[in-house]
């Protein structure tokens, strides 16, 4: 989407994000030979086409990035408070990336088919039309069956979905078909009342979720898989500029070196240490030269 971000009180800094689009920019950042592709609809005017652009630049893949001679990319506004907390003001009903599976046929699911990991959201759930929601759903059981790993982040926004019922049905779901689950507690707090880690692994236990990956900020991370068990303890930051995307960066780092054969350990290290640079910069993408100072060159 584009992103507008108030840099005083008569100026706004202009930008690209989404939360698929913002996982993706930083596991590709921390792993440049993983190639990463992006699957939306762009509209024809301006703004998409540099967007597309923008994919370029961050060496993602855009051949399934369609554009729509009818519709524009979607746009939100973003405001931190005092403590880097956000907030959100959307433009998006008339969204080209809502009628993405319009163009999804044999041939786009056969070059899904060859990947690794095919990765999406709630948010990805909430934007499409819904009347395309099951031809989303046969998409990803014929992902699954052709082997490829199924990774969901629920990410709830509540606004974005006509009633709670509605979004518990098509994250329930998610969660059947998914390989690996990367929720926040506040995904689980907002739309189950669950607001602890025994409680999300006790409601996750019937999906079979084979990599299940708990985000609680600086109260840390729980892994759960078949074999184990295990909590991460993780630092805290003492300037949060913007949280933005923390949620983000952490799942591209820890999908990227899961991908890459890294353990468990390994991947929750250095997923939390990207998280902790991102939420120290405003917006949700931080500039590259600075990721890289900052992260890849310590840690990776």
């Amino acid at each position: 989407m584009i992103e507008l971000m108030r840099t005083s009180k008569d100026s706004m800094a202009q930008s690209y994000a989404g939360d698929v689009y913002n996982t993706a920019v930083y596991l590709k950042r921390a792993f440049a030979d993983v190639n990463v592709g992006i699957m939306s609809a762009v509209g024809e005017d301006a703004l998409s086409l540099d967007m597309i652009e923008r994919f370029g630049s961050e060496s993602i893949n855009s051949e399934l990035v369609f554009k729509s001679d009818s519709r524009n990319a979607g746009m939100y506004l973003i405001q931190t408070d005092d403590e880097g907390e956000r907030t959100f003001t959307y433009w998006r009903e008339n969204s080209a990336a809502r009628t993405v599976m319009a163009y999804v046929d044999k041939y786009v699911t056969a070059e899904l088919s060859q990947s690794d990991v095919f990765f999406f959201s709630g948010i990805s759930l909430a934007v499409i039309e819904p009347q395309d929601r099951d031809a989303l759903w046969s998409l990803i059981s014929t992902l699954k069956a052709n082997g490829v790993q199924i990774i969901f982040d629920p990410n709830y926004r509540a606004r974005m979905w006509s009633t709670p019922a509605e979004a518990k049905l098509q994250f329930e779901k998610a969660f059947r078909l998914s390989d690996m689950v990367l929720p926040g507690i506040d995904d689980f707090a907002q739309l189950y009342g669950i607001d602890t880690f025994d409680g999300i692994i006790e409601f996750c236990q019937p999906f079979e979720i084979s990599e299940l990956v708990i985000k609680n900020g600086p109260e840390g991370v729980r892994v759960i898989t078949a074999n184990q068990s295990e909590h991460f303890a993780i630092q805290a930051v003492d300037n949060v500029v913007d949280t933005t995307s923390a949620g983000d960066s952490f799942n591209g780092l820890y999908v990227g070196a899961r991908l890459q054969g890294l353990d468990i350990s390994q991947a929750v290290h250095l997923a939390s240490k990207a998280a902790a640079v991102v939420i120290q910069h405003r917006g949700a993408i931080v500039p590259s030269a600075d990721f890289s100072a900052a992260f890849i060159q310590q840690y990776m």
